[in-house]
């Protein structure tokens, strides 16, 4: 999911991050305003200069691209995992880590992270030091109309090998199907979060931010995706038009088999679905 400006080039010193995000709140008056300056020092405080969130901002100013690899593949892995229990799809062994969360990880890791890492940067290097209103509009739509159709293409065409897809007639169906839903979430999200981000914390904390929203948004959709899958593998083995298993047959609860669960083998979401 693409942002605007995810970073600054030039970090201000972690000794200076809490007072710089309190400072970036502070000028709010007013009641109305209490809570959102509580959100800010919440989100940016990390426990004084030498808390969390400022070692993480040490990080991703001296080595940036390592920082986003390994936060984007844990939160990847972890986001599947949550995925995978919100919508009780398990492995044969009945675990909801399953072998999609290495795989999660490792994708957010080397392909999402690296790729997010370029994008961003090019579009910053474009737009640096234009500061007028025009360019900021230029900016949301190179963004949004460039570099998030990129992102989710390839995001797509990861998730389709993934969960099983082994052909190009498979992968393309993935995309087609899932490109425009997922665009519209971008072009819903992306506007609002960082419209809050520009009004209630200093551009310093806009990474872990972003990587915080589209951790959530991520969840919610793979654990929709999921959810439909399961019920699709439902109607496909017992023909019942409701998308819920028989209470007669054995291991109707998850959609199993005897001594076997569906979705978990190689090509399972692609070869047993209905129209593969």
């Amino acid at each position: 999911m693409s942002q605007v400006k995810f970073e600054k080039e030039t970090i201000r010193t972690t000794g200076g991050a809490a007072a710089s995000a309190a400072a970036g709140v502070a000028g709010s008056k007013g009641g109305k305003h209490d809570l959102a300056h509580e959100m800010g020092e919440a989100l940016t405080k990390g426990g004084g200069a030498g808390g969390y969130l400022a070692a993480y901002l040490k990080q991703l100013q001296d080595n940036p691209l390592r920082t986003k690899m390994l936060t984007s593949g844990t939160l990847s892995g972890l986001q599947e995992f949550l995925a995978s229990w919100i919508a009780h799809d398990r492995s044969k062994n009945g675990n909801y880590f399953t072998s999609r969360v290495p795989k999660m990880a490792i994708y957010g890791a080397f392909i999402s992270a690296p790729l997010g890492h370029v994008l961003i940067s090019l579009l910053q290097k474009v737009f640096r030091g234009r500061t007028s209103l025009k360019a900021k509009i230029m900016q949301i739509l190179v963004s949004n109309l460039i570099i998030a159709p990129i992102q989710n293409s390839i995001y797509l065409v990861s998730m389709a090998i993934i969960a099983g897809a082994r052909t190009f007639h498979q992968v393309r169906a993935t995309v087609k199907a899932g490109f425009w839903p997922v665009m519209k979430v971008s072009w819903v999200v992306s506007p609002i979060s960082l419209a809050f981000a520009q009004k209630f914390l200093p551009e310093h904390t806009w990474v872990p931010f972003f990587n915080i929203v589209g951790f959530i948004i991520g969840t919610y959709i793979n654990s929709h995706t999921k959810k439909k899958r399961l019920a699709a593998l439902r109607r496909k083995h017992y023909g019942d038009g409701s998308g819920r298993p028989s209470s007669s047959r054995p291991g109707d609860r998850l959609g199993e088999r005897p001594g076997d669960r569906l979705g978990d083998r190689p090509g399972d979401d692609y070869d047993r679905r209905p129209g593969y």
